[in-house]
């Protein structure tokens, strides 16, 4: 090594080399500046100096040179680099190096607390965040942390080292980076929420947040010079500047200033639009914006989130919608606002792809979105994950949710598992990195009152309502009463005869009519029943989430024709259609749920004030909810447990106000109050819950953690189980798999991917990003029977991407574990 270059990159291309100095020092530079966001732009700079420190070390560098062929092999001493694949460790010795060294500043627990978090950040960058301690008690930080020489080299990397880089770290390293990292460290334990000082529970889930977000800086200033230096154009296209939010709040304006208020619907619409762009120019902090179904949130949200970026030099606005299904109608509307062809880059990104393999290959790596964009559409699934999943994909994001405003659509379907975890995330977003949140919904969860506040609830004054007062609010929901909600929930339930008569008979008398039921099996039967009765195959439609979207969007789109046309439409759906679908029908039937969802039905009845009897004069549409007699929801608790809330709620108020905010909250008081004990994502086969594995970690049986007297007068090291805890987390509880359906343009992109070069990058980026409107996400019970049906095949350039047999797949009801088709009769 003495008279050799240590290397970190061969590019593949053309076999140059890229230094291990010059790669230290740029992931340096771009981790100094990411972690910056939190005011620690000296531990950004040291963890990314030094997190490839061993690959200074020979044997690195015998297997670098010797995997990538730069190796001579009559001169030099080549390694079996397939055998030496991932066993040479090079990320201890950075990580020992940053805690021998800062354990030494301060008073011995702050500079020890300081070297664990930063070096937790190096020795994890390959794995995803190690765990501290292991459940079984183990304490697995100090078991990595006093690895042998023999197996870290961390003394030969020293010597051998360019002394820039030891230089450089020396200086970092410092009572000053330690008095840096404190005083934030301090701030996290002092903070005081609703009148109370954080629990120790919420204040060790914030240091051990704050280590995720230092991680997240880390892993994408490593993953973006690793493919920068790969793909040399890569630099071009990333973002050199801050939006000019100026243009976007132009191009908004021009669109807003065409929209006619010719209603009152329409003039209420306006005053809301108007209200989040005068309230956009107010303090960061956590926002509700409660709006009524059909009130135009989602350009209402964004007046507010341009005002608000440019009032406080923000940096992106991020979208996080609850469904795919919803994702490409609300992004495609605002990209048509704000984007010109003569633009250099797009304002907007859309990212909810999950065809992406599970185990992350370095291919996949350097063509992950990692949301550099200025806005950015994305699920509830992919913010929770970028938040709480194991590994280095999705956490590469998390430093872009600082200097952002967050809009959160439908918050009320934030899964009841993920309420403390949520809570706490956007409190330290809000409160040190300069983050706004907005929870934009018709139906507002009490995330900020009826949760127990020492797990973790979410702060919002009471200022930051941004329709206002509890009365504003009242009036602005009685001004959108375009409805007459119709309970029927009997004893015996509704048969499917009774159902279908119901559908017919309105369908006949009043020209539309939507039914929204909770099961896929429930849609499917009463479309056969409605087509036994007579209605046309013109008029007639059926929705669920086992069609791809792109079919879903062309039978919506249909429908809408229709709807405009004045022609007859019968259409069967679940619950996609709920959220976030500008649509509109004479009458709704809603099979019983909880109160919100039966709300957000209600918004696609009569949504913009328009039905008109014979006489010209305005009248209310119908929304029914019943109760079918058989349905099978065990496994669908959210549902079940809705259901019983909303009865008594129906026993309990009239129906003329059942749609009202003060409803509303009852409802949740109910439904929160039942279901308290799910809030932390529990875990039962461990006895703990998610939260704990992120904070105290108190079930824990390692017993310095939990002998309070050994802890006394001094700050405790980190104790989470952070990679056991994203091994555990789902953002859903059943989680999807996506496949590929050879249908329409689907086949196309199927052939195209079966034919593909495994190198061919871009190409492979390019077609799995128009695959997500061709995919169907399918649960793991439907997945084991397509797999045994042998109805899925793998595209084996693709590492882990999916395809559905086209026999297995149906115009009207979309994916089936049954063939449905003959292949005689495909007409593709």
């Amino acid at each position: 090594m003495a008279n050799k270059q240590a290397i970190a990159h061969v590019r593949k291309s053309n076999g140059e080399l890229q230094s291990l100095e010059v790669h230290l020092f740029a992931v340096a530079a771009i981790a100094k500046r990411l972690a910056s966001k939190l005011g620690l732009a000296s531990a950004g700079e040291l963890i990314g100096l030094l997190h490839d420190f061993g690959k200074y070390s020979e044997a690195f560098q015998s297997y670098i040179g010797s995997a990538t062929g730069i190796i001579n092999f009559d001169e030099d001493d080549w390694v079996d680099s397939k055998a030496q694949k991932g066993r040479i460790d090079h990320s201890s010795a950075g990580a020992q190096w940053v805690y021998d060294t800062l354990k030494l500043y301060g008073n011995k627990a702050q500079g020890e607390l300081c070297g664990q978090i930063l070096a937790l950040c190096i020795a994890s960058h390959h794995s995803g965040l190690i765990d501290c301690l292991k459940l079984d008690g183990e304490n697995r930080f100090s078991t990595r942390i006093q690895k042998t020489d023999k197996e870290t080299h961390l003394a030969e990397c020293k010597n051998t080292a360019n002394t820039s880089v030891l230089n450089k770290a020396k200086s970092l390293a410092s009572e000053n980076l330690v008095r840096e990292l404190d005083s934030l460290v301090k701030k996290i334990s002092q903070a005081v929420n609703h009148g109370h000082q954080d629990s120790a529970t919420v204040q060790e889930f914030n240091l051990g947040y704050l280590t995720r977000f230092l991680f997240s800086c880390l892993i994408d200033a490593d993953r973006t010079d690793s493919a920068d230096f790969e793909f040399q154009k890569n630099t071009a296209i990333r973002s050199q500047s801050a939006p000019d939010w100026d243009i976007a709040i132009s191009r908004l304006d021009t669109k807003i200033s065409t929209f006619i208020a010719n209603t009152a619907i329409d003039q209420a619409r306006k005053n809301i639009s108007d209200t989040c762009y005068q309230r956009g120019a107010d303090p960061q902090g956590v926002y509700t914006l409660s709006v009524p179904t059909g009130g135009g949130k989602t350009l209402a949200s964004l007046r507010f989130a341009l005002q608000h970026a440019k009032r406080h030099n923000l940096d992106r606005i991020i979208y996080i919608i609850p469904y795919t299904s919803i994702i490409e109608q609300n992004a495609g509307e605002v990209r048509g606002i704000l984007e010109r062809s003569e633009d250099a880059a797009p304002w907007v990104l859309e990212h909810h792809s999950n065809l992406d393999p599970e185990v992350q290959t370095w291919r996949s790596k350097l063509i992950t979105e990692n949301w550099d964009c200025p806005i950015v559409f994305t699920t509830m699934v992919q913010f929770l994950e970028t938040n709480f999943s194991g590994g280095t994909r999705s956490v590469r994001r998390l430093h872009q949710l600082a200097n952002s405003v967050l809009i959160f659509d439908e918050i009320q379907t934030l899964p009841i598992t993920c309420t403390h975890l949520f809570c706490n995330v956007i409190n330290f977003l809000s409160a040190h990195t300069k983050t706004t949140a907005v929870l934009c919904t018709a139906t507002q969860p009490l995330l900020d009152q009826q949760i127990p506040i020492e797990k973790g609830r979410l702060s919002v004054s009471r200022s930051n309502h941004i329709i206002g007062t509890e009365a504003n609010t009242h009036a602005l929901f009685e001004q959108f009463s375009r409805v007459e909600v119709k309970p029927d929930v009997r004893t015996n339930g509704w048969s499917c005869d009774e159902i279908t008569a119901l559908a017919t008979d309105s369908f006949t008398n009043r020209g539309s009519c939507l039914v929204i039921v909770n099961t896929k099996d429930w849609a499917q039967k009463l479309y056969f029943a409605c087509e036994a009765s007579g209605i046309s195959a013109d008029a007639l439609f059926h929705l669920s989430t086992n069609q791809y979207p792109a079919h879903r969007k062309q039978i919506l789109d249909t429908v809408l024709q229709r709807l405009k046309d004045k022609l007859p439409v019968m259409c069967i759906s679940t619950q996609l259609i709920e959220a976030g679908v500008d649509i509109s029908f004479a009458t709704v039937i809603r099979f019983l749920a909880g109160l919100d969802s039966i709300a957000q039905a209600a918004g696609r009845c009569n949504r913009h004030g328009e039905l008109k009897n014979s006489a010209g004069e305005f009248v209310k549409g119908m929304v029914y909810v019943v109760n079918p007699d058989k349905e099978n929801i065990d496994i669908l608790v959210d549902i079940k447990v809705g259901q019983d809330q909303t009865r008594r709620i129906f026993s309990e108020t009239a129906a003329h106000e059942l749609l009202l905010p003060a409803t509303m909250t009852q409802y949740f008081k109910y439904y929160f109050y039942n279901r308290v004990n799910e809030m932390s994502y529990p875990l039962t086969q461990e006895n703990t819950t998610l939260l704990s594995l992120l904070s105290d970690n108190k079930e824990n049986n390692y017993p310095e953690k939990n002998n309070a007297s050994k802890r006394a007068g001094k700050r405790p090291l980190l104790m989470q189980s952070f990679m056991e805890a994203g091994r555990q987390f789902k953002a859903i509880d059943a989680p999807t798999k996506a496949v590929i359906v050879k249908h329409s343009e689907g086949k196309q992109i199927v052939i195209d991917l079966l034919a593909l070069h495994p190198d061919a990058l871009k190409q492979r980026y390019d077609l799995l990003k128009k695959a997500q409107k061709y995919s169907v996400n399918v649960f793991p019970n439907v997945w084991k029977q397509l797999q045994e049906a042998q109805a899925v095949m793998e595209i084996q350039s693709c590492d882990g991407v999916y395809y559905l047999d086209e026999r297995h797949y149906s115009e009207a009801f979309g994916l089936s574990t049954e063939q449905v088709v003959l292949m005689d009769n495909l007409t593709f």
